[in-house]
């Protein structure tokens, strides 16, 4: 490979990431005390892209995904109950609502997106494919 596809995959790889970072920026997130960012990884592999994010003690009931215009949105809210003679003396862990968007790439597949809930970590899995210009709104159930 010459120096110039190289030179170009790096800036192509910036490119990307400078436009999630836009997108994340971008897309709309009230901010109350309380609330917070759950850590996310994303995994690309030959076949398709994985994201993994931490939702400790929340409920599938209690996370939402949605894709539209490739733009994937998972958001929920986690929240502390305590019982009528309890008071709350020292809090570290976070709650309240999040939300986190990310582009999805050109060759994701938008039509294969699968979501899955497990021990606190939510999972999507994305297979790569051809173009795809599906722009309709729609939600993505958790299994």
């Amino acid at each position: 490979m010459s120096n110039l596809n190289i030179d170009l995959e790096k800036q192509l790889s910036r490119l990307g990431k400078d436009i999630q970072g836009l997108v994340e920026r971008m897309v709309p997130l009230t901010v109350e005390a309380g609330d917070f960012k759950p850590d996310c990884d994303i995994v690309e592999s030959e076949k398709m892209y994985s994201l993994y994010m931490d939702l400790p003690g929340m409920k599938k009931k209690d996370i939402k995904i949605t894709l539209k215009d490739r733009i994937l949105t998972v958001s929920g809210e986690r929240e502390l109950f305590l019982e009528d003679d309890e008071e709350l003396k020292r809090s570290e862990r976070t709650q309240g609502s999040f939300s986190r968007s990310f582009a999805l790439p050109e060759n994701a597949d938008v039509s294969s997106v699968d979501a899955t809930f497990k021990e606190g970590v939510l999972q999507v899995k994305i297979l790569k494919a051809g173009l795809e210009n599906d722009d309709d709104s729609q939600s993505i159930p958790i299994n």
